[in-house]
C-alpha cells in the first residue's frame, strides 16, 4: 500500500494556448473547483497575516451550502499570524498539507507537519506562523460557526495527525473503503467533523447517498469518478467538490494508487426551523 501523499497547489497562471474547456462546473446542488482553477489570480489575502495567500473553496451561500468555509492556504517562510481568527464565534479545522505549520493554542506550542490536524474551538486563542525554513506551508483551513447547546460545553482544542489515527473499514468492503475519524462520533460536543475518505482502486461508494449533511471534499491524493446528484464527474487530486444537503452522491475509485479525500460535514444538531 502507497504512503499518503497530499496536493498542494502551485499557483502560476497558465498560458494563452490553453483551451477554456476544463471540469469547473457550478450547478444547483453542487460545484466542482478544479485544482487547474486556483491560479495567482484567484488567491486572496487576510487580515492580520503575513506572507500569506489562501484559495476560498467555499463559503456560505444563502440556498446553497450554508454552514461552513473552506480555505486552502499558502503562508510562506516566516509568514503567519498572531491573531488568525476575528470571528469568536468561529470554530476550525487545520489539516497540513506541505511544509511545517507552527500552531500555538494557549500557553503550548505544536509543530504540524504534512498530515498534522488541529481542531480549535470557537474563542480559542491561538497562532499560525512558518518558522521551519524557505519552504511554504500549506494547509486546508475549514471554519464554521459553533452552534452551541445549553447543557453541553464546547469540546476543547487537540492535535493530532493522519499517521496517528487508525482508519476504520466500513462494513462489507473488505477494508477497500475507509474512514479516519479525528473526533469521536459519539461525542455530541462537535457539531462538525471533518474526516479522511480512503478509497482503494475499484473501492466504491455502492448507492447514491442522499442526506441532510452539506459536504466540501478536498482530494488529497488520486482519482475517481464521482457521482454527483445526475452527472458523473471525473476528479483529479487537488480538486474541491462542494456538496450542497440532499445532493445524490456515490464514486468509483480509479487507480493506481488510493483515492483519498478530505471531507467536512455538519453533525449533531436539530434543525433550525426560522
Amino acid at each position: 500500500m502507497s504512503q499518503p501523499g497530499y496536493y498542494v497547489p502551485t499557483g502560476g497562471l497558465p498560458p494563452q494556448t490553453q483551451l477554456l474547456t476544463d471540469r469547473a462546473m457550478f450547478r444547483e446542488a453542487y460545484a466542482v473547483i478544479p485544482r487547474g482553477t486556483n491560479s495567482d489570480i484567484v488567491t486572496s489575502a487576510l487580515p492580520f497575516w503575513t506572507g500569506t495567500r489562501l484559495w476560498v473553496l467555499a463559503r456560505p451561500l444563502s440556498g446553497f451550502a450554508e454552514t461552513f468555509s473552506q480555505y486552502m492556504v499558502e503562508v510562506s517562510a516566516d509568514g503567519g499570524s498572531d491573531r488568525p481568527e476575528t470571528d469568536p464565534a468561529a470554530e476550525s479545522v487545520i489539516f497540513v498539507t506541505s511544509g511545517i505549520l507552527t500552531l500555538r493554542i494557549g500557553a503550548d506550542e505544536h509543530v504540524l507537519a504534512p498530515g498534522g490536524y488541529a481542531y480549535l474551538p470557537p474563542g480559542q486563542a491561538w497562532t499560525a506562523w512558518n518558522r521551519s525554513g524557505p519552504e511554504a506551508a500549506h494547509f486546508q483551513w475549514i471554519r464554521k460557526k459553533y452552534q452551541h447547546v445549553d447543557g453541553i460545553e464546547p469540546p476543547e482544542a487537540f492535535v493530532t495527525s493522519d499517521a496517528e489515527v487508525e482508519a476504520v473499514a466500513m462494513p462489507d468492503t473488505g477494508g477497500v473503503w475507509r474512514t479516519s475519524r479525528f473526533a469521536d462520533p459519539a461525542d455530541l460536543r462537535h457539531d462538525m467533523h471533518v474526516n479522511i475518505v480512503t478509497f482503494e482502486p475499484g473501492g466504491c461508494i455502492p448507492f447514491a447517498e442522499t442526506h441532510v449533511m452539506e459536504h466540501g471534499l478536498y482530494i488529497l491524493q488520486g482519482k475517481a469518478v464521482y457521482r454527483l446528484n445526475e452527472d458523473w464527474v471525473e476528479v483529479q487530486e487537488g480538486d474541491f467538490l462542494w456538496l450542497r444537503a440532499f445532493c445524490p452522491q456515490a464514486c468509483y475509485a480509479g487507480g493506481p494508487g488510493p483515492f483519498r479525500y478530505l471531507l467536512y460535514k455538519d453533525v449533531n444538531r436539530h434543525m433550525p426551523l426560522g
